[in-house]
């Protein structure tokens, strides 16, 4: 993984622009204010058609277990990501971290994905989305599949929109159980230069429509006979 010395302010622009060539920030604890460019030799990438849903995560989504929203509290989702449902003792999302993202959620490049049960915030996911890459930053749950069901409903919303690039950063055991794989950094920049310069649509899917579990699996499902 190659990272680049910290640089005294970084932009909403300039991440943008960062994204655009491969490169993202990321902080090394949450009271440490600075940041570093991060560029892995081997890029984490969830294949928009070979998302892995097991029978189980299948039945909670289609019998629509948690209230699963996009957009309606960025503050709560990264708040989450940066304590609940982690295994890490430190949190890489500092002060700046939640500064810029904020900022970049304002001007509606990103976005959130929320999952609730009586009201209240169990999981969700955020991350930045660009041309037709959208770049998977963080996600947490409380209930058990909350953050699982949040990323089945973010990859449903991107394939409706056209999107051509799901990024994870990384590749984790857990992400790997439900279809993440490793890209080598030449290939995953041509992947991303064809993503960022066509266009997606995340609002395919409008932002105030409760999307149904089963509708949703039925996109799965349509995408995969249609391949055949």
């Amino acid at each position: 993984m190659s990272r680049v010395s910290p640089l005294p302010e970084i932009t909403p622009d300039i991440v943008l622009r960062a994204y655009s060539i491969g490169l993202f920030p990321m902080g090394e604890k949450a009271d440490d204010d600075r940041l570093y460019w991060v560029e892995p030799e081997e890029r984490g990438v969830f294949p928009l058609d070979e998302l892995k849903i097991s029978r189980s995560l299948a039945k909670t989504v289609r019998a629509d277990v948690f209230d699963v929203s996009v957009d309606d509290d960025f503050d709560a989702v990264i708040d989450g990501c940066a304590s609940a449902g982690s295994t890490r003792e430190t949190t890489w999302i500092n002060a700046p971290i939640r500064r810029l993202y904020r900022d970049l959620f304002d001007a509606g490049f990103v976005h959130t994905v929320e999952c609730r049960r009586g009201g209240v915030l169990v999981g969700g996911l955020y991350g930045l989305s660009l041309g037709a890459a959208f770049f998977g930053e963080s996600m947490f749950h409380i209930e058990r599949d909350a953050s699982k069901v949040a990323l089945v409903h973010l990859a449903a919303r991107l394939r409706a929109g056209g999107y051509r690039l799901l990024d994870t950063q990384f590749v984790t055991p857990h992400l790997a159980t439900l279809g993440a794989i490793a890209v080598p950094r030449t290939a995953y920049r041509s992947m991303l230069q064809a993503a960022v310069e066509a266009r997606g649509d995340f609002f395919a899917w409008p932002r105030h429509a409760r999307a149904a579990g089963k509708d949703v699996l039925a996109s799965f499902a349509l995408q995969r006979d249609t391949a055949r």
